[in-house]
């Protein structure tokens, strides 16, 4: 079932290549699945793939307990394309795993291109700096899920 204005999310959506965008799913009524290390290193080897298979540069990221923050470059695919991978791949090894099966993420997801006066790197530092505000840890290298290219 979507959520509350899902819909709205796919609005005006455009894909294009070499523009920076920040990225952010949610899971499936914000169940903190990622609290779990292998799960979330799975997720973690999704987003890898996909900089691998030249779909996207990623710039930052962090795997929250319940969402994704994305901060990465499109290249060879469409927005919703490779949500569409690293969601479905995802959920298919995360099912696997715990030998279950259903949705993992829910509908949509929320997109942002960066325009050139925009700061990257304090998007960068924001999205790294997630578990910090949430109260996960006291200092960013205490949490074992997240990366940026500047660092």
């Amino acid at each position: 079932m979507d959520s509350p204005g899902s819909h709205r999310l796919r609005q005006g959506r455009v894909s294009i290549q070499a523009q920076i965008y920040l990225l952010t799913t949610t899971v499936q009524h914000r169940q903190p699945i990622f609290r779990d290390f292998h799960l979330a290193r799975i997720l973690v080897g999704e987003l890898r793939k996909a900089q691998e298979t030249g779909l996207a540069r990623s710039l930052a990221w962090v795997v929250m307990p319940d969402h994704l923050h994305w901060l990465l470059e499109l290249q060879h695919t469409s927005l919703d394309a490779l949500m569409r991978r690293v969601k479905c791949r995802s959920a298919y090894l995360v099912n696997r795993s715990y030998q279950q099966q259903g949705g993992l993420w829910q509908k949509g997801y929320h997109d942002r291109a960066l325009r050139e006066e925009d700061n990257i790197r304090a998007t960068a530092r924001y999205i790294v700096a997630n578990p910090l505000r949430a109260g996960l840890v006291s200092t960013i290298a205490d949490y074992p899920h997240w990366d940026a290219t500047w660092l």
